[in-house]
C-alpha cells in the first residue's frame, strides 16, 4: 500500500512544485492527517452499538479508535456529561496511505448512485471533509453480519493552507470529484 507515498514523492510533489512555484519542497502541499469520525447520537445508550461501531471502525482504519466523552450536560439533547458521543480515528503515515487508497479505488466507487465528490467539502484552509451516510461501502464490512448502518464524517487534513492547492493535490491522487467543479 505504498503505492500513493510513492507516487507522492515521485509524480505529484514535483508537480505541484511546478505548478504553484514553490522554491523550497517544505512548502508542497501534503495530507498530514486523515480523520475518521462516527458519531452515535440517539444510539449512544445502547453499548451494544457503540461496541459495534468500534469494531467496525477498527477494522476500516486498522487501528482502535478512541470514544469521545460529552463535557456537559445538554437537557435539551437528552445528553449527561461522561456520556460517549462519538467514535474518532486519527489515521498518519503509512495507516494514512494505506485507507486514502482503500477510499478512492474500492468505497467512493461502492457508493449507490455515485457520480462524484463535490468540491464543496474545503474549509478554506486546505482540509477536504466527505460524509459517508453508509460504512458497509468499505470491502472490509460484511454485509451478512450487520445489525446497523452508520455513516462517518472523514476528514482529509492538508498543510496547502489554501483550498487551490490542496485540491490540485487531491485531484492528482484520483479523487473522483465531478466534472463540473472547477475545472
Amino acid at each position: 500500500m505504498e503505492r500513493l507515498r510513492e507516487q507522492y514523492n515521485k509524480e505529484f510533489a514535483p508537480k505541484l512544485a511546478e505548478e504553484f512555484k514553490y522554491k523550497n519542497v517544505m512548502e508542497v502541499p501534503r495530507i498530514t492527517k486523515v480523520v475518521l469520525n462516527v458519531g452515535v447520537g440517539k444510539l449512544s445508550k445502547d453499548s451494544k452499538f457503540t461496541d459495534l461501531v468500534i469494531k467496525d471502525l477498527t477494522q476500516i482504519a486498522g487501528q482502535a479508535p478512541v470514544k469521545t466523552i460529552a463535557r456537559k450536560s445538554i437537557a435539551g439533547f437528552k445528553l449527561r456529561e461522561g456520556q460517549v458521543v462519538g467514535v474518532v480515528a486519527t489515521l498518519r503515515g503509512e495507516r494514512m496511505y494505506a485507507f486514502l487508497d482503500k477510499l478512492i479505488n474500492v468505497a467512493l466507487p461502492r457508493v449507490k448512485d455515485f457520480r462524484g465528490i463535490s468540491d464543496k467539502g474545503f474549509d478554506g484552509r486546505g482540509n477536504f471533509h466527505i460524509g459517508l451516510r453508509e460504512h458497509v461501502v468499505f470491502p472490509e464490512i460484511s454485509n451478512e453480519a450487520l445489525e446497523h448502518t452508520f455513516g462517518m464524517e472523514i476528514s482529509i487534513v492538508t498543510n496547502a493552507g489554501k483550498d487551490e492547492p490542496a485540491y490540485r493535490l487531491l485531484k492528482l491522487m484520483n479523487f473522483p470529484f465531478r466534472s463540473e467543479d472547477k475545472e
